[in-house]
């Protein structure tokens, strides 16, 4: 059965809200935090829904590990690339922060060093450059405040001054201020922890909990971000790092790609995400985080299975295509051969093609030899060339590859 949130009962049923609510906080399978949520000890119920989502989250993440192996190196970083590019992106438009696509491949380019030689920082370089790190599974420090507040100034301080310089946090680590979630339509939703000294305290308890090995992992991931986002200890720029740090931690445990699709998924399902926030929020909830622990165990399971059907379906076009390489002109050749299958990759994989030097790089050849190859490719009608900036990118031309 749906898990009934308690602030639907307290209507429902008066009588017995009171009874059930007893009943979770004192089960042998509750966990209570020393932490409290408007004056309720927070607490959350590992039911039988919790463990069947759960197993289904290892199911599947197993299945997108092996599917994930099964691509060409090349392929691989093309798709992580894409994916971490959908994630900037919605990240940032969670929060009503425009950015493009184009933008974001333009910093992950000099990021790589493509454009190595130009030493000025663009716009959300701080939060790319740590998404980038997730792929080497790259373990974040999360032990007290103040790497909290590092990783802040990291991340998105620089586009939270750009916005408003009158953002900044302005206390020895977080705000000093009060602040508040509005609706569009400024009705107050939330209005976070105050002063700073209660902000400080009840930060180092989240990342108590956070660390508490005894308690399942993923558990500790999903309600941190709760926790963490009813603290609000920033004036802005709360959602992007919140959710950069659940897509840290997921890698840490996971398939690196999960990391670079819970804004995707959260996007999709924005009213269940947050709903689950209002429900916990909620005096009458009495600190039951299970609704949203619920919702974020749901929303790594649709990341996980839209994962593995995307690599299920471009992996199934990479065979299809793959083996109709040697009878295009040329495709006897090794070099010409591996040419093409470099572009195949790119045009099924990759967020705008392959760079001319990538692709030199990759062929192993020079630039002119490589250059021969991707000329006769385009005079035979099989490329498709763009351009982004100072440098070009290539695909290769899938639909000339069917038969009309």
């Amino acid at each position: 059965m749906d898990y009934i949130e308690l602030s639907k009962l307290y209507f429902r049923d008066k009588s017995r809200y009171a009874v059930e609510y007893e009943h979770r906080f004192m089960a042998a399978d509750t966990t209570k935090l020393d932490f409290k949520i408007k004056n309720n000890q927070a607490f959350f119920v590992s039911n039988a829904q919790i463990a069947s989502l759960v197993y289904q989250i290892l199911r599947t993440d197993k299945k997108v590990g092996l599917l994930s192996m099964q691509l060409p190196e090349v392929a691989h970083d093309q798709f992580s690339k894409r994916c971490l590019i959908d994630e900037i992106v919605l990240t940032n438009k969670i929060e009503g922060v425009y950015s493009t696509r184009r933008e974001i491949a333009s910093v992950l380019n000099e990021l790589e060093g493509v454009l190595a030689g130009k030493k000025a920082r663009k716009r959300f370089w701080g939060l790319v450059n740590q998404y980038a790190k997730l792929k080497a599974k790259a373990r974040l420090s999360l032990e007290s405040s103040a790497d909290v507040r590092r990783l802040y100034d990291e991340l998105v301080l620089a586009e939270v001054l750009a916005e408003n310089p009158d953002h900044a946090p302005d206390g020895v680590l977080f705000r000093k201020e009060s602040a508040s979630i509005r609706s569009i339509t400024d009705r107050e939703i939330h209005r976070g922890s105050y002063p700073e000294n209660v902000i400080h305290a009840e930060m180092e308890k989240a990342l108590a909990f956070l660390n508490d090995k005894r308690i399942e992992f993923i558990y500790r991931i999903a309600i941190f971000h709760y926790l963490f986002e009813y603290i609000h200890p920033f004036y802005d720029g709360n959602g992007r790092l919140g959710r950069f740090l659940v897509s840290s931690l997921l890698a840490q445990e996971f398939s690196p790609l999960l990391a670079y699709r819970i804004s995707y998924t959260i996007t999709e399902n924005t009213n269940s995400y947050y709903n689950a926030f209002k429900i916990c929020n909620d005096v009458r909830n009495l600190g039951d985080v299970t609704p949203f622990l619920i919702m974020m165990l749901n929303m790594i399971k649709v990341s996980l299975s839209k994962l593995e059907e995307a690599l299920e379906t471009r992996l199934a076009k990479l065979t299809h295509y793959k083996q109709m390489l040697a009878n295009l002109p040329g495709g006897q050749n090794e070099r010409t051969h591996n040419a093409y299958f470099l572009l195949l990759q790119a045009s099924l994989f990759s967020e705008s093609g392959i760079s001319t030097r990538m692709f030199k790089d990759l062929l192993g050849n020079s630039y002119t030899t490589a250059k021969k190859e991707l000329d006769a490719i385009e005079r035979d009608g099989l490329l498709v060339k763009n351009r982004i900036g100072k440098e070009y990118y290539y695909l290769l031309n899938v639909e000339k590859l069917e038969p009309n």
